[in-house]
Parts: C-alpha cells; structure tokens; sequence
C-alpha cells in the first residue's frame, strides 16, 4: 500500500484480509490473540455495562453491543487492533435519545447512523478526518467528560433523585439540591474505589487498575449492604422479564433475540413502530451518532498506527462501523464504535490481529450467559466512580493544559468555544460551531500571508529604466476571496495615480471566484482611470482559473505575460 493508500481505499474485512489471509497465521499468533481478546474482554464487562447505564438503558445493552459489534466490527473494518463497542463519547448523544424516545428510539437512530456510516465510507470521506483541527477534538472530548461526570453524581453520592432535566445547569441546580441529602454508605463505596483505581497503577502490575476497584467496591458494598446500608445494585435496580412471565433481577442470562428496532419499547412502554416523523425526528441525532463515531474510531486507527506501525484503511474502517451498527440494534445493542483505552491496552497486551477483537468479544459473550448472577451484584456507586475515572481519562485534561498555555490565542479560542458549547448546549453544535470558526480563523491567517510589495526599485529590475509611472508590484499568497478583495482593492487605488503597473505573481498558487472576480473589478477601475496593467508570470492553478473564465486582454487596458523579463520588455517598448 502507498503512503497515501490508506486514505482512499476500500474493501470489506480489510485487516482481516491483511492480518490473516496475506500474511502467514499460525498458531503462535493466535495464542497472543487469544490472551489479549481474553484481557481486553474481562476489561470490557464492567466498562460495557456502565457505559449503558450511562446512555440511559439497562446494562445488558451495552453487553449485547460489546459482543455483537465488537465482533462484527473487528471482522468487516479496517484496523488491526481496534476494539469496537459502547463508548463514553456517546453518552452525551445517547443519553437524551433514551429519555425522549425510549430504547427503540434510541435503536433505531444507531441503525440510521450505520447506514449514514456505510454512504460515508463509500464516498470515500475518511481522509477526512485530517481536516478536524485537535482544538476541536481536545474542545468537545472534554466537554463530553465534564457532561459524563456530572450525570455520575447522582449515584457517586446515592442522591435521591428521580430524574435529572435536559439541560446542563438544571441538572446541577437539581444535583445541589440533592446533595445534602447525600448516602454515606453509597459514598464511601464510592470513593474506595475510586481510589483503588488512582493508586493500582503505582503497584505497576499487568493488571488494570478497574478490575480490582470493582471487585473491592462490590465486596464492600455486599459486606454494608447484609448489615442493612440498602446501597444500590445492578440487580436492585434493573429487572428483565423471564419466558414464563415472572421478573428476574439485574441481567438477563441468555442471548437476545432478532427484533427490529422499531418495536422495541418507547418511552411509554409500547413498540416505538416506524414513521416518517420518527426518522426525521432521529435523523438530526443519527448524523451526530455517524460523525461523531467516524471521528472516534479514526482517531483511534490513527493512534493505533502510531504505536503498532501498521497502516489502517479509513474507508475500511468506516465500513466495518457501518455494517457493525445497522446489525447491532437488530440484537437489542447500541451504538458501537472503538475505544481508545481498550484499542491501546488490546495491543499492548500482544495481540497480532482483528482476531483479539473477536476473542473479547466471545468473553463478552461467555461472561453475560455465565456471569449474569454474579454481575447482579455491582453496586452503582462502583459503577458511577468507574465511570468518573473514564470521563478524567477522555478529557486529556493534561493535553488540554498544555493547549490553553502554548497554543495561538485562535486554538484556544476555539478550543473554548468546543468545550462551552458541549457542556451547556450540543455537541453537534459544538463541532459544527468549532470547525466553523477554526476555519475562519484560518482563513484570516492564510489573508495575512497574502502581500503586495513594490519592486520597482530593486537591483533586478533596473530602476530607472521603465517609463515613467510604471511600477512593478510582486504579490506573495493565496488570492482566495478573503485576501484578494484587500489586495486588488489597494491596487484599485494606486491605479489612479499610476500610469500602470506591473503584477508580478509567481508567488501566487491559489487564484478563487473570489479572486478572479476582484482582479476583474481591478481591470474595470484601471479602463475608467486610463491606467494599465500587466500581469506576469502566471502559475498553473491561476492561469487555468483565467482560461476557464474566459479573461482575454484588452489592448490599452489588461495584458499577459510568460514571464517577468517579457513584461518588462513590453513596457519599455510603450511610447
């Protein structure tokens, strides 16, 4: 594959292809694969089942998503060793879809995105992702993060709190209010394992750090719960009806069954059906589900390259997100898209192949039809401080730090403008409103670099030997819109006392409609000022814009030249 190749080709199971058919696959491959599928899949259990939680549906969705999309995705995508499934990104999005439209609701705008993602990847749009400035990136990660640890609150503290408003600064109004009313027992479970999970990392074991957390926090809340402390658990809160009518406690133990998105239950309890309405309703949300799913599993590919020297296909990868999210809500998950932390600990760990995503997601599997029992037993608390411990972690508070202290004033600018606009408003907003603005500030840069300088004068044009009134002027830059009508409109006053000039734009590698239209208005002010011009020295890209547009001299007015010395040869022969 060339060094660009990645970003334009396209082809289902594109890693699989290259892991595993055209490359030699032998067993000691697969046995790295297999320890890492099974790390990376007992770390994805509790983060599934959280991160569903926190998306507003019951913990099994999450599960379902780990195993049914990790595995298809990891099958059909583009990179080696990502790891697909429910992510925190996502919460922000996901979290009011469920409120307002219920888990089919929620479903069918996951299935709507897929298809979205499908069209994105054959147009070829993942090279893309080059264009999304890391102010923007850095801006709206960290909002997410702000967002996911102020909808923890509610169970880090053990709030008595029945449902939290749409808005941000309601919510925190409601969780003050609250807060006096706080659990100790909930708390304390809480920030034991919060702590365990901030100090693991210094005993530098293979082990990560969550794993005992959980484990620790649930044993202590077991052990307050059996003298009477009432702490919230998975099976306390969540229930699931059994075949023959009756309520089970916390997760279902068996697989789930094809069901079509839109009959899945709404908010009210009933089938969500399907209707023009809904779709248009959703639409809004399932683009936000696509872009922002297109952004995380490349960034992720992207990280991946860099630590592994693997190249990753980007439409690829966006198919295999695509094909992955149409059939995942066909099984009751939501949307998947890859983890970053569990990608990275997935090949640190040895995997070799798309096949240590399967394997995790195969544990996924194992762990929900043989451990549902067990899991019942998770206290929420545990879950709120896991869950807390992963907003720290996708902020990249230090990265952002670093951003605020060193980057130009427009980064920060828009880095603030993401952040602000993810925590109080959207995060569709945010990037549209990020992007927008990188772009203009951009652009203004890219303005300031186009100059006009007067030659006249230097030693290669011979002063004294033009006639007198001419100039010659070098211009430097892009002439796009936003630098041209500058430009052209100081020349538009010099042209009144000129006799003529000389534009000297070798310099110039970009000449837009903007450009040209100013450059025509130019030539208008020098036919009513009786003045001249002569451009020289043209390169490709504006010299074509020229030809297409059909600018021709006009004898007395406008003229073109080859090169610099051929002008200045043409003006001197003026009477």
């Amino acid at each position: 594959m060339s060094h660009r190749a990645h970003l334009f080709s396209l082809r289902i199971a594109h890693a699989f292809r290259d892991a595993c058919l055209n490359e030699t696959y032998d067993g000691r491959r697969f046995s790295k694969d297999l320890m890492a599928g099974i790390t990376v899949g007992i770390i994805a259990i509790p983060l599934s089942m959280a991160l569903a939680i926190a998306s507003g549906v019951a913990p099994q969705y999450g599960l379902y998503t780990a195993f049914i999309g990790g595995f298809i995705i990891a099958l059909t995508g583009g990179s080696w060793f990502s790891i697909s499934g429910p992510t925190a990104a996502f919460v922000v999005i996901l979290y009011p879809i469920a409120q307002t439209y219920g888990l089919g609701g929620l479903l069918v705008a996951t299935l709507m995105s897929g298809i979205l993602l499908v069209i994105m990847s054959v147009m070829r749009l993942g090279r893309f992702i080059e264009y999304i400035p890391e102010a923007v990136t850095l801006g709206f990660t960290a909002g997410i993060a702000v967002v996911i640890a102020t909808l923890q609150l509610k169970d880090f503290f053990g709030l008595s709190v029945a449902e939290l408003p749409e808005h941000y600064w309601s919510k925190l109004a409601v969780l003050g209010e609250a807060l006096p009313g706080l659990d100790a027992m909930s708390t304390l479970v809480a920030v034991v394992t919060l702590a365990i999970m901030l100090l693991w990392p210094r005993l530098r074991t293979p082990v990560p750090p969550h794993l005992p957390a959980v484990l620790v926090g649930s044993a202590l809340a077991l052990w307050l719960n059996a003298s009477g402390a009432g702490i919230e658990t998975i099976g306390s809160r969540f229930s699931y009806l059994l075949p023959d009518g009756s309520q089970g406690a916390g997760i279902p133990p068996f697989l789930p069954e094809f069901t079509w998105p839109w009959q899945q239950p709404g908010p009210d309890g009933h089938p969500v059906g399907l209707s023009w309405n809904l779709i248009s309703e959703l639409l809004p949300a399932a683009f936000a589900i696509a872009m922002l799913g297109a952004i995380e599993s490349l960034l992720c590919a992207v990280v991946l390259d860099g630590m592994s020297g693997k190249r990753h296909s980007a439409n690829s990868e966006l198919l295999g997100q695509g094909v992955g999210n149409m059939l995942v809500p066909l099984f009751g998950g939501i949307t998947a898209t890859a983890a970053i932390a569990r990608s990275a600990a997935n090949y640190r760990a040895g995997a070799q192949s798309p096949v240590a995503a399967m394997v995790h997601a195969v544990v996924v599997l194992l762990a929900l039809v043989s451990l549902a029992g067990v899991l019942a037993y998770l206290p929420m608390p545990a879950m709120a401080a896991l869950l807390m411990m992963v907003a720290w972690n996708m902020s990249e508070a230090p990265k952002a730090v670093h951003l605020l202290r060193t980057a130009p004033r427009g980064d920060v600018l828009v880095f603030l403008t993401c952040f602000g606009l993810t925590v109080a408003l959207d995060m569709v907003i945010a990037i549209t409103a990020g992007v927008l603005l990188a772009a203009v500030l951009f652009m203004q840069e890219m303005a300031r670099m186009t100059r006009v300088t007067d030659i006249t004068d230097s030693a290669r044009i011979e002063a004294g030997s033009l006639p007198e009134g001419w100039r010659v002027l070098k211009i430097n830059g892009p002439l796009f819109f936003a630098a041209a009508d500058r430009i052209f409109g100081e020349l538009a006053e010099l042209s009144r006392e000129a006799r003529g000039f000389v534009l000297y734009m070798d310099g110039v590698t970009l000449l837009d409609a903007g450009g040209l239209s100013a450059l025509t208005r130019l030539i208008d002010t020098c036919r009513g000022n009786g003045s001249q011009i002569v451009v020289a020295d043209l390169q490709f890209q504006p010299l074509r814009t020229l030809a297409r547009a059909g600018l021709a001299p006009e004898p007395g007015v406008s003229r073109f030249a080859p090169s610099l010395a051929s002008a200045l040869e043409s003006v001197r022969r003026e009477p």
